[in-house]
């Protein structure tokens, strides 16, 4: 995903950063790093259930506990929970994890205190330059004191929506062996809903089929258990929890666009004139899903220290991106899966009607999803694109955006491979495969 959270790329790469092995010296040094970086007096460190992770968190507080600032050990447990503590606790975090990437995998996310974003421009760059040089020693002294953090995380949710307005739901949740399983259990027993669990064990292996829901193969057991069980809708979270991908009745996923558009509807629907935040290649349904119920869309790059930073600054309630990553400003503006699945629960209960239903209201349009393209040189592809599409309203936003009234496409770099990534939008299945065809001919055009 690139996450410019992800210190140094660590989790897109097997473990190697570009300072090196992932392993637990180079834990250390960043954990003693983050430690001056903040000034804090105390840092929250969890991690994901890989095999790794255990001794790379110990690394990670062995460093700050170096520099005489102490740790609260969260323990096994979803991202999202390590953002409830900085926020709640008003202390930076560090989540060991590697999202939705194999067992063999793993890197350090990171949020500084109210679980503000750690990106390139606020303080990677400068952990860098202290691992790089060498951290200085400490004055060490620092403590680390279990902390049990569920419980109070299971409470922040639940008080973001209303749950006795989320009731006789049958509700099938793929957790993927990832981090879901911890906490969704102690949810489901407070709401008039029946949780019907697969994979909700936590195995750093991941035996059953990798963590990433985001691709449709990973999505089979869980619909196969819908054929079986016939719920009201399917969840699916990836390895660490933070993103969530929603199936309907009908055994048809939805987009990201769809879900942010519902939940932005639900929001406005309670806050009219509300500012919601929505990456540039989401549907174009999502901003005038906000226009049509009163609020005022704001258009973002991706990833989610820009998404919060927009947040930030605007007053945003939500925000969404295509991912599966859903934003909430009563979630110290930080991303939550166990959060939009409650938000979605409530969304179909208050209707009364099938999420299937509910969906066609904010589908308009026909979206190719993301399209790779490996590329010996990204930039120049890229202008060859803008050059033969220059009849287009175009904007670099994050990559290259080109628009017509009735069709658009976003064409953006991999931060990590040398790949380009496409995505477009349509109003009709046969435009959509003509302007794909269109731009992809010119991406793999040799430059003579």
């Amino acid at each position: 995903m690139g996450d410019p959270a992800a210190v140094f790329k660590a989790y897109d790469i097997r473990g190697r950063t570009d300072l090196g092995e992932l392993d637990t010296s180079l834990a250390e040094a960043v954990g003693a790093a983050f430690a001056r970086l903040t000034g804090a007096s105390r840092i929250a460190v969890g991690r994901d259930c890989r095999s790794s992770s255990p001794d790379l968190a110990g690394a990670v507080a062995a460093g700050i506990t170096s520099q005489g600032v102490d740790v609260l050990d969260v323990g096994e447990v979803p991202t999202d929970c390590i953002y409830y503590v900085s926020g709640s606790r008003s202390v930076p975090g560090v989540m060991i994890t590697a999202s939705h990437n194999p067992p063999e995998y793993n890197g350090i996310k990171l949020c500084r205190e109210g679980a503000a974003p750690v990106g390139e421009e606020t303080g990677l760059a400068e952990i860098r330059a202290m691992v790089e040089r060498g951290v200085p020693a400490g004055p060490g002294g620092g403590r680390v004191e279990p902390f049990d953090a569920i419980s109070g995380y299971v409470d922040h949710l639940l008080s973001v929506v209303d749950p006795d307005r989320i009731g006789g739901l049958r509700v099938a949740a793929d957790g993927g062996n990832g981090m879901a399983g911890v906490a969704i259990g102690r949810i489901f027993e407070r709401l008039d809903a029946e949780l019907i669990g697969l994979y909700l064990e936590p195995d750093g292996t991941f035996p059953n089929h990798p963590a990433d829901p985001l691709k449709p193969e990973n999505l089979r057991d869980l619909i196969a258990l819908m054929e079986r069980e016939h719920p009201d809708l399917g969840v699916a979270f990836d390895g660490d929890a933070d993103r969530a991908f929603f199936v309907d009745d009908r055994l048809r996923p939805l987009s990201g666009s769809t879900t942010t558009a519902l939940i932005a509807r639900w929001f406005l629907q309670r806050n009219p004139g509300a500012t919601i935040v929505h990456n540039l290649i989401t549907s174009r349904a999502v901003p005038e899903t906000i226009r049509a119920h009163g609020g005022v869309p704001v258009r973002t790059r991706v990833g989610h220290s820009f998404i919060k930073k927009v947040m930030a600054e605007s007053g945003a309630l939500f925000g969404g991106e295509h991912s599966g990553h859903y934003y909430f400003a009563a979630n110290y503006r930080a991303d939550s899966g166990m959060l939009a699945m409650l938000v979605l629960l409530q969304v179909v209960s208050e209707a009364g009607r099938s999420l299937s239903d509910l969906r066609r209201e904010v589908e308009p349009y026909v979206a190719s999803g993301e399209i790779n393209f490996e590329v010996a040189d990204q930039q120049a592809t890229i202008e060859r694109v803008a050059r033969a599409f220059a009849d287009g309203e175009q904007d670099r936003l994050d990559g290259l955006t080109v628009s017509w009234p009735t069709k658009w496409f976003n064409l953006r770099p991999s931060n990590t491979e040398p790949l380009l990534r496409l995505n477009a939008e349509a109003s009709d299945p046969d435009e959509l495969a003509e302007l794909v065809a269109e731009v992809e001919a010119v991406i793999r055009e040799e430059v003579r």
